[in-house]
C-alpha cells in the first residue's frame, strides 16, 4: 500500500462524495425508516454511483490506493458492495478488486466482503461470513460454505473470528435489544 498523494485526486473526491451521500441514508434504510420517495432517491443514488464507478473501472480498472488513496478506494468498494441491482457489474468489480489486491493496491478484506456479497446475490453460499441478515429478533449469517472452517478462511483475509464479528454487528444494529419493526436486510460492512 502507498501513502503517497493519489494520482487522481479528482476521482478520489468524487468517489468519497458519492459513497458518503449513499451511506448517510443507509442506517435509516436498514431500519425501514424511509418513505417511498426517500427509498427511491437512495436507489437512484446507488444506480448513479455504480454508473460512475463502471466508467472508472473501464478506464483504470480498480481505483486502488495508488490511483485514488485509501479513503477513496474504500468508497469505491462501498459503491460496488451496494450495487446489488447490477450483478454483472458487481462480479466484474470483484474480479478487478481481486487483481488490485494481488498487486498490493487494495485491501484483501474489502475483496472478501465483495466476493461474499456477489456469491450471495447469485444464490451461492458465501466463503467468509461477511454477509448477514438483520431479522426483527436476531442477526444471522447468510448461507455459508463449510461453517466449521470459516474462522480459518477469515484469518487469511484479515477478518476477526466470526463470533467477534457477529457480536460487533449485534451491538451496532440492536444496541438495547430493541428490534421493533426491523426489516430483514443484508448487512455487510461490520462483519
Amino acid at each position: 500500500m502507498t501513502t503517497e498523494k493519489p494520482q487522481r485526486p479528482d476521482i478520489a473526491r468524487e468517489l468519497i462524495a458519492r459513497a458518503t451521500e449513499s451511506a448517510a441514508h443507509r442506517p435509516t434504510r436498514v431500519r425501514n425508516q424511509l418513505d417511498g420517495v426517500q427509498l427511491g432517491r437512495g436507489r437512484h443514488t446507488d444506480y448513479a454511483n455504480a454508473k460512475f464507478l463502471r466508467r472508472v473501472l473501464g478506464e483504470y480498472e480498480w481505483p486502488g490506493h495508488r490511483l485514488v488513496g485509501p479513503a477513496a478506494a474504500r468508497a469505491a468498494w462501498s459503491i460496488a458492495l451496494h450495487s446489488d441491482h447490477d450483478l454483472v457489474f458487481q462480479r466484474a468489480a470483484t474480479i478487478l478488486l481481486g487483481r488490485a489486491v494481488e498487486v498490493g493496491d487494495a485491501l484483501v478484506h474489502h475483496w472478501a466482503h465483495l466476493h461474499d456479497r456477489t456469491l450471495i446475490n447469485t444464490g451461492q453460499d458465501q466463503e467468509y461470513g461477511t454477509q448477514l441478515l438483520l431479522r426483527s429478533d436476531r442477526i444471522e449469517l447468510c448461507p455459508l460454505r463449510a461453517p466449521g472452517s470459516v474462522d480459518k478462511r477469515r484469518t487469511t483475509v484479515g477478518l476477526p473470528p466470526i463470533a467477534v464479528a457477529l457480536e460487533t454487528v449485534r451491538r451496532r444494529y440492536m444496541p438495547n435489544g430493541s428490534t421493533d419493526e426491523v426489516p430483514s436486510v443484508v448487512l455487510a460492512e461490520a462483519a
